[in-house]
């Protein structure tokens, strides 16, 4: 057996049944799967006991709904039980709430101690007095509780982490030494009563595995082990003999008793899991051996699923104790990585995609699955039939799954969860089925996608395990793909979005038609509910694309028809032309206007029908040239092209090549910018054409030079990153005399250091 598992690791106990941590030096840790519980359909929570939830698939150290996928109830895995167990014991006559006070708080160590010194001198002190009202001092129960607890509390000082998910052990951490060990040693030989000779026989076990000499639990275990019963605290001790063993690299024995604390110590399935770990085949068969039943064989074969093969596991179980409860997990990671194996890149046909699913399948695990679901001898069988019935959808046996699906729901709980866990494999096998989508085949479906879309959702996420994402954004490829299959381009956009749509203008009024439609159908309604864009964003998408088009008079038409998009106003001035590109510092600039989405589209209308008659026409040119400037990903109005359709980002790369090359281009800047420049009458307005006509120029070179690069940080390879562009020729030969001249020597750190030189470092 190779080792493929950690080399160290920390197994965590609750001290007296509170917070311990017990080092083990050699753990098993994780799946080598990178799997996420949201791409899958098979709820493993739906029948399987919760303390196998750890071992559930995943990508993680184990399988959690938070904290990282780590194990963090080293400090707590027991209060519950021990809490109990002492109200029990003293006949409730202390409250759960002191109870939990004097056993899982750190600091009443120094009260127990004032209240213990009280009872033993019968001086009261401050702790005594205030406790008084809560603690009957005379009863005998509540002595010995008291007395109990004192001394273990003095063991935490070596047991106890400070990190709750730390599997290390603490830095210069105590040991408990042996006067300790010898008094709970004398109390445990001593004690009569039944309760309390049991949790001294633990802490006798705790305290020497916490001293310089922790192999002496091996011995005190040997022989006392038979004389105390085999409760929680029996197993609890015997994983910490198994990590003196591991330690000792006595790895048959560790692994072994590790298989047995899993076997029987629900509470510890996790923690003996992560531990259980065999250096070689010859440690495992030696394991094997020392099993005295098919159960403890069975329980060996559990845990040992879990790094390996759960095919294999399950095969071995199922021969050697068909009813082991241990089945139902492993059932569940099989699953699990069937689902994984097939959920790959979505194809483009629905055909192929289920070609590819069943090409995924391990024909082993979908064997060893259908035959132990039709032996009907399992502990669960409704587990098996539904686990059948899915393995039969993902292999295009639609019947047959139904088939299983029938037989489940006539045997499984009528819980909420195992209900929706079968409607929605049910679900997944209809939808897999179908080729088209017509009336009948619709009628099918739609009551389960307003389920799947709309009521799951509102369940709270939190607190809900199902897992139904998955299936979610599957259904919705698949529908999209049927859809345009059958030549229904608008109904594929709806249930999955292709941004390659909106490019198309005769796609576009085909949506606008569909959305503006008062009679839809039921799934058609579902539809429109899913679709992410409304009208607003169509006709706002397609004003921006006539803008850039230079097609104002139809951007403005577009823009009318937006209900709010044509108020959004310009951060800052979209017409102003500045020497230094600074968005920031137009936005905080004084505006004496502040211009609409739709003033701004007027606006340059009327600046081109200027243009056309002749009038004014360098500043009108000037001025319509900024503004097509603004709307670029250099300009200060480049909100008006970050849309719901186009998208957002900070740098050209942040957006889809398909939109990238428009956000970029200064190509009806440049060509506004020559017209001013040919009306221009005086050198302070040529000095200003030829500067803007640079900016746009140095746009273009930017973008040519550094494509393909890394984007971010490719230009620092040069040490002066930028070029004598034509307009900054210009500028130098015929136009020094001019003040323009100056401000941008000023302002334009670049032609700065083209007329002057770079400056000393």
């Amino acid at each position: 057996m190779k080792k493929t598992f950690l080399n160290k690791l920390l197994a965590g106990f609750s001290a007296f049944l509170f917070f311990t941590y017990t080092i083990i030096y050699a753990c098993a840790g994780g799946d080598d799967w990178n799997w996420w519980a949201s791409n899958s359909n098979f709820t493993p929570e739906t029948f399987v006991d919760n303390s196998y939830s750890p071992l559930f698939l995943s990508s993680d150290v184990f399988y959690t709904r938070g904290y990282y996928g780590f194990d963090t109830a080293h400090n707590s895995r027991f209060n519950d039980e021990i809490i109990s167990d002492w109200s029990t014991y003293v006949a409730k006559k202390i409250s759960t709430e002191t109870l939990t006070f004097f056993i899982t708080v750190d600091s009443s160590d120094v009260q127990l101690a004032g209240i213990n010194s009280f009872l033993k001198s019968n001086k009261p002190n401050a702790f005594s007095k205030k406790w008084a009202s809560q603690l009957d001092y005379k009863d005998k129960k509540i002595k010995k509780f008291v007395e109990f607890l004192s001394i273990a509390k003095s063991i935490e000082k070596a047991s106890i982490g400070s990190d709750y998910w730390s599997y290390e052990p603490e830095a210069n951490q105590n040991k408990v030494d042996t006067k300790t060990i010898a008094l709970l040693e004398k109390r445990f030989n001593s004690e009569t009563d039944a309760f309390l000779k049991n949790r001294y026989w633990f802490q006798t076990i705790k305290a020497k595995f916490y001293s310089a000499n922790s192999p002496s639990v091996l011995n005190f275990f040997t022989t006392t082990a038979n004389s105390v019963p085999k409760n929680t605290l029996y197993y609890r001790a015997l994983a910490y003999v198994a990590g003196i063993n591991y330690k000792q690299k006595n790895y048959a024995l560790s692994n072994y008793q590790y298989s047995v604390v899993f076997d029987k110590c629900p509470s510890l399935r996790v923690v003996s899991a992560y531990c259980f770990h065999p250096q070689e085949t010859a440690d495992w068969n030696q394991s094997l051996a020392m099993a005295q039943s098919n159960e403890e064989k069975a329980a060996l074969w559990a845990v040992q699923g879990y790094y390996r093969n759960e095919i294999e596991a399950i095969e071995k179980i199922y021969e050697l104790k068909p009813e082991s409860e241990h089945l139902d997990y492993l059932l569940t990671r099989l699953i699990n990585v069937q689902e994984g194996n097939g959920n790959r890149d979505y194809q483009s046909t629905v055909q192929q995609n289920r070609k590819a699913t069943k090409d995924s399948i391990n024909p082993k695990a979908f064997s060893v699955v259908d035959r132990i679901a039709k032996s009907g001898k399992t502990s669960k069988p409704y587990l098996w039939n539904i686990a059948a019935g899915y393995m039969q959808t993902l292999n295009e046996n639609f019947k047959q799954a139904n088939v299983y699906f029938d037989l489940a729901e006539k045997q499984m709980p009528k819980t909420e969860l195992a209900k929706n866990q079968l409607r929605l494999l049910r679900f997944v096998n209809n939808l897999s089925s179908m080729d088209e989508l017509n009336s009948k085949n619709e009628a099918i479906i739609v009551d389960d996608l307003n389920w799947l879309y709309f009521e799951l959702p509102k369940n709270d996420e939190s607190e809900n395990v199902f897992r139904f994402y998955n299936a979610s954004s599957w259904s919705k490829k698949y529908i999209s793909t049927i859809y345009k299959s059958q030549k229904n381009k608008v109904m594929g956009e709806l249930f999955d979005r292709n941004y390659d749509f909106y490019l198309d203008n005769a796609d576009l009024e085909a949506m606008k038609s569909f959305l503006h439609k008062s009679n839809k159908t039921e799934i058609e309604q579902i539809a429109s509910k899913i679709y992410d864009l409304k009208l607003d964003d169509l006709y706002e998408h397609q004003a921006v694309m006539a803008t850039f088009n230079d097609q104002i008079s139809e951007a403005i038409e577009f823009m009318k028809q937006t209900d709010s998009v044509k108020y959004h106003q310009f951060p800052g001035n979209p017409f102003n032309g500045n020497i230094k590109d600074c968005n920031d510092c137009d936005y905080v600039a004084k505006q004496k206007r502040k211009y609409t989405e739709l003033e701004f589209l007027t606006t340059i209308k009327l600046m081109q029908d200027n243009i056309a008659k002749g009038e004014d026409v360098y500043n009108n040119a000037m001025l319509v040239g900024n503004a097509f400037y603004s709307i670029t990903h250099f300009g200060n109005g480049r909100s008006f092209h970050e849309t719901e359709i186009i998208g957002y980002g900070c740098c050209p790369d942040s957006y889809s090549d398909r939109y990238k090359g428009l956000i970029t281009n200064c190509t009806k800047a440049k060509s506004y910018y020559q017209k001013a420049l040919l009306a221009a009458t005086n050198d302070e307005q040529k000095a200003k054409c030829h500067y803007m006509l640079a900016k746009c120029e140095r746009n273009e070179y930017y973008l040519n030079k550094y494509k393909g690069e890394d984007y971010w940080w490719g230009y620092d390879r040069d040490k002066i990153n930028f070029k004598a562009w034509n307009g900054f020729k210009a500028l130098k030969k015929d136009f020094s005399k001019t003040k323009y001249y100056q401000d941008v020597i000023r302002e334009c750190g670049y032609f700065d250091i083209y007329i002057n030189g770079p400056r000393p470092e």
